[in-house]
């Protein structure tokens, strides 16, 4: 069987079942990554994260965290790569508004009972009226969420509380 290609698409889920190794790789290259030991994250968040997002989650270049992999596992390394996502909103926009803020979905409780969150905030995003934001509290950068959320054109604001806790703000 030919061996995973890593690229910034690879999800971590098949990364770590083609190359159970670089489970330590990652955790070293940031903080964040270590909650990829906690077995339910690791069946559920992992699953649909991908190294460009990882990186986003872990304040790393996509280019360099893709490169340090391939490296460890005997690929070649290179400088041309394609990032999934578009520019995450980190300074508070002229949209946002405190009062319209009409929902608050804390998903660190359902991370970690195992259950994937992305469908539950995007059903809740989609219900809300003109005007009105909904806040959803992680604790680290939701950037699965985040993407799918670009994808269909929500406006969105990540605040960062806190080195395990975030909140993004959704908007239609």
């Amino acid at each position: 069987m030919d061996k995973l290609i890593i690229t910034p698409k690879t999800k971590i889920f098949d990364l770590l079942e083609a190359y159970p190794q670089l489970e330590d790789v990652l955790i070293s290259a940031a903080p964040p990554f270590k909650k990829l030991r906690n077995p339910v994250l690791r069946k559920t968040v992992a699953k649909i994260t991908s190294l460009s997002q990882a990186a986003t989650i872990g304040g790393l270049k996509v280019e360099e965290l893709i490169n340090t992999l391939r490296t460890e596992v005997g690929q070649k390394t290179t400088d041309n790569m394609e990032v999934e996502h578009g520019e995450y909103v980190t300074e508070k926009p002229e949209w946002f508004q405190e009062d319209e803020v009409i929902q608050t979905i804390d998903i660190r409780d359902m991370l970690n009972a195992g259950e994937q969150p992305v469908h539950e905030v995007l059903s809740a995003v989609k219900k809300l009226e003109a005007n009105k934001i909904l806040k959803v509290i992680a604790p680290f950068i939701p950037a699965p969420l985040i993407d799918k959320s670009l994808s269909l054109d929500y406006k969105h604001w990540l605040d960062k509380k806190g080195e395990e806790e975030f909140w993004v703000f959704f908007k239609v």
